[in-house]
């Protein structure tokens, strides 16, 4: 089995794999200062609850944009996993080619949101992650990563509102039935959701017009896509899993190139 790893701005995401399949997925906060030990006995208990013993993982991914989880993360890995972690960068193969200024620029969690959109669902394509930011990729049909948008998230935006206006309330983030609000709290929501929906129509629809690509799949991931997904026709695919699943794949790219 193949253990996946993000390490995103707010969560760590596990994904095992079984082949081309997620069996389990957990999660873990990134904020929370952890050791190695700390790390590593979390991670066991987490797959004993899900009936995976450590010796059922073959191979571990990583892909990070926290660079200050990293040593005790890999640390706890190799001691209480027994492997040595793949980590999503330099010398690993993605099979996509960055062609933008400054390669060296593009984050590793948005190489591995193009991987898994243009080979799982084929180029070119729009792919977007609903993270801490919320980030606009394009990839050509002949698997090239052409540009990026990047955005302030959702929970970034909201996080905005109620701590800087004094009368605004924390909320939860929910799409609202209308976007005729009558109270504070829905007026928030609809200011989020709705705006969100039609910044990623606008985006999208500047995206096509200007790369002249035809026959644009987009596809949308993220915690809160699935919220943004259901409510505009220009989203065409919404997978949860589709970063776990570029992890997966560059993960049998680069073993593959080894042996």
């Amino acid at each position: 089995m193949l253990l996946a790893i993000d390490i995103g701005n707010t969560n760590l995401t596990f994904g095992v794999f079984n082949g081309n399949s997620i069996l389990h997925t957990f999660r873990l906060t990134t904020t929370l200062p952890r050791t190695s030990d700390e790390f590593g006995v979390q991670i066991l208990e987490q797959l004993s609850h899900k009936d995976v013993r450590a010796d059922d993982i073959g191979g571990v991914i990583i892909c990070s944009v926290v660079p200050k989880v990293m040593y005790s993360l890999t640390s706890g890995i190799r001691k209480y996993l027994n492997c040595d972690p793949m980590i999503v960068g330099q010398g690993t193969k993605s099979g996509i080619r960055i062609a933008t200024t400054n390669p060296m620029e593009i984050g590793a969690d948005r190489v591995v949101d193009a991987v898994g959109a243009y080979f799982l669902y084929g180029g070119p394509v729009i792919v977007i992650d609903y993270g801490t930011a919320t980030t606009y990729d394009l990839v050509s049909e002949d698997g090239a990563f052409v540009a990026g948008v990047t955005a302030p998230g959702i929970r970034i935006s909201a996080k905005a509102l109620w701590s800087n206006a004094a009368k605004l309330p924390e909320i939860e983030i929910v799409k609202p039935e209308s976007i005729l609000a009558k109270t504070t709290i829905t007026s928030m929501q609809a200011g989020l959701v709705y705006g969100t929906i039609g910044q990623a129509e606008y985006i999208i629809e500047q995206l096509k017009k200007q790369s002249g690509y035809s026959g644009i799949k987009v596809v949308a991931t993220g915690g809160l896509g699935r919220i943004i997904s259901e409510g505009t026709d220009k989203i065409d695919i919404y997978n949860s899993e589709l970063t776990l699943q570029g992890m997966r794949l560059i993960f049998e790219r680069t073993k593959g190139s080894e042996e």
